[in-house]
């Protein structure tokens, strides 16, 4: 996978339209306050050392770092996190996606968190966050704010985990499936 660092995407018109309208009144949902308070957050060029030049361009990583930042705080597995770039307004909105933009495959987060561990720039993300969350002043100098990332590392490895076993049982049904259809239907509720 290579990187061809990109700067954050405005909001498409569109995008940002339809996802005002939806939030209605009330306050907007999370993704959409990060957007709007903290912007662009975490910018390609962050995550260089982590991508080679050449190979197929992959997803941008400040985007995935983002997805990565939503996901935890909304304790949400890869494939829900996914579900939400493709799906929700909000995220599309935080993320600068037009409204058709289907996101990417589960499996890119991983892949995205494990070159992060690789090169040992979790740091770097957590970093980035609480520079900008200062800059704010949405939080304080000398709080209580955990600057390591080893729980950081153990949600992503509860998640992975998580992921694997999900992973693993939806193969064996899909074998026994194949093998023995009769039997799966009987024995499993099918819900619509």
């Amino acid at each position: 996978m290579s990187l061809r660092p990109e700067e954050w995407p405005e909001v498409p018109v569109a995008t940002a339209r339809v996802a005002r309208a939806a939030a209605g009144r009330g306050a907007p949902p999370l993704a959409m306050r990060v957007r709007d308070e903290l912007g662009g957050l975490f910018a390609d060029a962050e995550f260089a050392e982590a991508f080679g030049r050449r190979g197929r361009r992959g997803w941008s990583p400040g985007r995935l770092a983002m997805v990565t930042v939503l996901q935890m705080a909304e304790n949400l597995t890869d494939r829900a996190a996914v579900q939400r770039v493709r799906f929700d307004l909000s995220w599309k909105y935080c993320l600068g996606l037009e409204l058709e933009d289907v996101g990417f495959d589960a499996s890119v987060l991983s892949e995205f968190r494990t070159r992060v561990v690789d090169h040992g720039l979790e740091e770097r993300v957590l970093d980035l966050l609480l520079a900008a969350l200062k800059g704010k002043g949405l939080v304080k100098a000398g709080g209580k704010q955990r600057t390591d990332s080893t729980h950081v590392l153990a949600a992503v490895r509860e998640l992975n985990r998580l992921e694997l076993a999900g992973e693993t049982v939806r193969a064996a049904l899909e074998a026994l499936s194949a093998a023995a259809p009769n039997w799966v239907a009987q024995v499993l509720e099918v819900g619509e």
